[in-house]
C-alpha cells in the first residue's frame, strides 16, 4: 500500500467519527446542556477546579493523553503486517476509543467531578473501590517506572534534548503565569512560547547537556513531582498545552513529508497468526493502546479535564476530538515503521537494533529531511517529541498517584493525605524500582493493565448509562469485548512468566544481561503472582459490575452507599 493511501483513509475515518458518530452521541445520547453548570464552575478553587478555554484544555487532553503508545505499538505491530495494526487503529479509535474517553469525562461531569475511586464506590460497591484504586495505583507506578527509565536513556543518549525539556518548564510556568494571572492573550502566549521551545531545541544542538543515567532519572522524577503538588494551572496544564503544539508540529511535518515523498509499504499486509511477542488475539489489542484505546485516557478525562471543561458542550471537541487526533498519531507511526526500509527483513533487523523508538525518531528526521529541515535539528526535534510524550505523561501520573494514596490510605494514616507527601511516596517507589531495574520484569503486564482499566472504564459508563435510562449499548458490547481480551492477554502473559522462570531454573533459558539467574527467577515469579492477582480483580469487579449494570437496567440500583472519601487532583 501507498503511505498516502493509508493517511488518507486515516483522515477519513477521523472526520465521519468525530463529525458523525461523536455528534450523534453527544447530541441525541447523552444531550449535553450548554446551560448547565459544570463542576469547573461550581467548585472553582484555582487550584484543581478551574473552567478553562476549549482551546488550551484540547491541548492539554491531546498531549495528557498521547505518549509513548501511539508511537510504539504501531511499530511492534508490523511484525504481523502491516494490516491488523492498521484495522485496529481505525477502528479501534471509531468504535472505542473516543467514546470512552468522552464517557469518562461527561461521568465526571455529571457527578460533581468526583474520581474513579468514588464513582466506583458509587456505582459498583465499597470492595470495588478498594480493588480499583489498588489496581489503579499499581498501574500508574508501572508507567512512571518505565516512562522514567525510558525518559532518562534518551536524555543520556541524546544530549541535544535536555535542554528542550528544562525550557519547556520555563516556558509552562511562564505560560500560566501570563494566561491566568495577567489575563494576556492565549494566542499571543501560544506564539511566543511554542517558538521559545523551538529555539531550545536548536539550541540543544549547540550546547549539548551531557548526564549520567541515574541523574536523568531523578530529574525526570523532580520534574514529576512539581506536576503533582503545583496547582493544575500553574505547571501541569500549560506544560501540557506548549507540548501539544511541538508534538502537533511534527506530526505536520511528518505528514506533509509523506505527501512529499509518498513512499510504498515494504511490509507485508499480513504475516501470521502468532508470532514472537505472542498470537495476534489478545496480544495485538495490548500491543496497540494509544492509538486506538487506552485506559489510561479515562483517568486523564475523568480526574483532570472533567474538572477543567467550561461548558459541557465542549466535552466531544475536547475528548473525542483529541482522541481521533491520537488515532492519526498512532497511524504516522505505523507509516514510519512500514515504509522507513527497503525490505521486511530490513524492519526486523533495525527493530531488534533500535526499538521502535529508534525507528520512530529516525523516520520523522527523515521525513523532516524531505521538507529540507536539516538533519541534526530534525534528529533533536525527533527525540524532543519523544522525550515530551513521555515525561508529560509522568508528571499526570505521579499526580493521579497521589489522589489515590490520599483515597486509599488516607483515613487510615492522615499524612498521606498530605499533598507533598503523597507525591513523594510515588517519587521513592518509583525511583526504586527503577534504579533497581525490577520495573522491565512487571512492565510485561503493562498491556494487560492498560487495557483492563479500559475494560473498567467502559463498565462505570455502561451502570451510569443504564442508570440514567439512556442507551447503554456503545459502551457495554466494547466492554465485553475489552474485558475478554485483556483476561486472556494476562492469563497467556501469567503463562509465559511461569515457563520463562522454569527455563531459568532448569539452565535452559539465560538471564538479562548483567543479572543473576536467582534475580531473573523471582522477577518473573513475582510478575506472574501480581498477574494472578489482576486476574482475580478483574474477574471480582466484573462480578460486582455486571451485578449493578442489571439491577441498572431493570431500575432497581438504589441509592449508592454514604459518599466515599475523595481527594483533589
Amino acid at each position: 500500500m501507498n503511505s498516502v493511501v493509508a493517511l488518507v483513509i486515516g483522515f477519513i475515518v477521523a472526520g465521519i467519527g468525530y463529525y458523525w458518530y461523536a455528534r450523534y452521541f453527544d447530541e441525541r445520547v447523552i444531550q449535553v446542556d450548554p446551560k448547565k453548570a459544570t463542576p469547573a464552575k461550581m467548585y472553582m478553587d484555582g487550584v484543581d477546579f478551574i473552567p478553562t478555554s476549549k482551546h488550551v484544555l484540547f491541548g492539554y487532553q491531546f498531549k495528557s493523553i498521547a505518549a509513548l503508545g501511539p508511537v510504539l505499538g504501531p511499530i511492534i505491530s508490523l511484525q504481523w503486517g502491516w494490516l491488523p495494526g492498521l484495522l485496529w487503529i481505525l477502528l479501534g479509535t471509531f468504535f472505542i476509543g473516543w467514546i470512552h474517553d468522552y464517557s469518562s469525562a461527561i461521568i465526571g461531569l455529571r457527578n460533581d467531578g468526583e474520581t474513579f475511586g468514588a464513582l466506583s464506590y458509587k456505582l459498583i460497591s465499597p470492595r470495588g473501590r478498594v480493588i480499583l484504586l489498588s489496581f489503579m495505583y499499581f498501574y500508574l507506578l508501572l508507567i512512571v517506572s518505565a516512562f522514567g527509565s525510558i525518559v532518562a536513556s534518551m536524555l543520556q543518549g541524546t544530549p541535544s534534548v535536555p535542554l528542550a525539556i528544562l525550557a519547556l518548564m520555563a516556558v509552562g510556568l511562564l505560560s500560566g503565569y501570563l494566561i491566568y494571572k495577567k489575563k494576556m492573550d492565549i494566542l499571543a502566549v501560544t506564539i511566543l512560547m511554542v517558538v521559545l521551545s523551538i529555539f531550545a531545541i536548536w539550541l540543544g544542538t549547540v550546547i549539548p547537556i551531557k548526564g549520567s543515567y541515574g541523574a536523568w532519572v531523578v530529574f525526570g522524577l523532580l520534574f514529576s513531582f512539581i506536576g503533582a503538588v503545583l496547582p493544575i494551572w500553574s505547571y501541569t496544564q500549560p506544560i501540557n498545552y506548549i507540548s501539544f503544539y511541538l508534538v502537533a508540529l511534527g506530526m505536520l511535518g511528518a505528514v506533509l513529508g509523506i505527501l512529499v515523498g509518498h513512499p510504498n509499504f515494504s511490509v507485508p499486509v499480513f504475516t501470521t497468526f502468532s508470532i514472537s511477542v505472542g498470537p495476534l488475539w489478545p496480544i495485538l489489542f495490548v500491543t496497540i493502546a494509544c492509538g486506538a484505546i487506552s485506559g489510561w485516557h479515562s483517568l486523564v478525562s475523568s480526574s483532570g479535564t472533567a474538572r477543567q471543561l467550561e461548558n459541557e458542550t465542549d466535552t466531544r471537541y475536547v475528548t473525542g476530538g483529541s482522541m481521533f487526533l491520537e488515532m492519526l498519531l498512532g497511524l504516522i507511526a505505523l507509516i514510519i515503521g512500514a515504509a522507513s526500509f527497503a525490505t521486511f527483513d530490513e524492519y526486523g533487523a533495525n527493530l531488534k537494533a533500535l526499538g521502535p523508538a529508534g525507528i520512530f525518531a529516525a523516520g520523522l528526521g527523515a521525513l523532516l529531511n524531505k521538507l529540507g529541515i536539516g538533519a541534526e535539528f530534525g534528529k533533536a526535534f525527533a527525540g524532543a517529541m519523544l522525550v515530551v510524550l513521555a515525561i508529560t505523561i509522568m508528571q499526570l501520573a505521579v499526580r493521579f498517584m497521589r489522589i489515590a494514596t490520599a483515597e486509599i490510605a488516607g483515613e487510615g494514616v492522615p499524612l498521606l493525605r498530605n499533598t507533598y507527601v503523597g507525591a513523594f511516596v510515588a517519587v521513592l517507589l518509583t525511583y526504586i524500582l527503577v534504579m533497581t531495574g525490577t520495573w522491565s520484569y512487571i512492565w510485561t503486564l503493562f498491556g494487560g493493565a492498560n487495557q483492563l482499566m479500559a475494560a473498567l472504564a467502559l463498565m462505570l459508563a455502561s451502570i451510569w448509562l443504564a442508570k440514567e435510562g439512556k442507551a447503554w449499548q456503545f459502551t457495554y458490547y466494547p466492554m465485553l469485548f475489552m474485558l475478554v481480551t485483556t483476561i486472556a492477554a494476562l492469563v497467556l502473559t501469567t503463562r509465559n512468566l511461569i515457563i520463562t522462570a522454569s527455563k531459568l531454573s532448569a539452565g535452559t533459558a539465560s538471564p538479562p544481561a548483567g543479572q543473576s539467574v536467582g534475580v531473573a527467577i523471582g522477577g518473573n515469579i513475582i510478575s506472574a503472582a501480581i498477574a494472578v492477582f489482576l486476574i482475580i480483580a478483574a474477574l471480582v469487579l466484573a462480578y460486582d459490575g455486571l451485578r449493578m449494570f442489571g439491577k441498572a437496567r431493570a431500575g432497581k440500583l438504589g441509592k449508592a452507599p454514604a459518599a466515599a472519601p475523595t481527594a483533589k487532583a
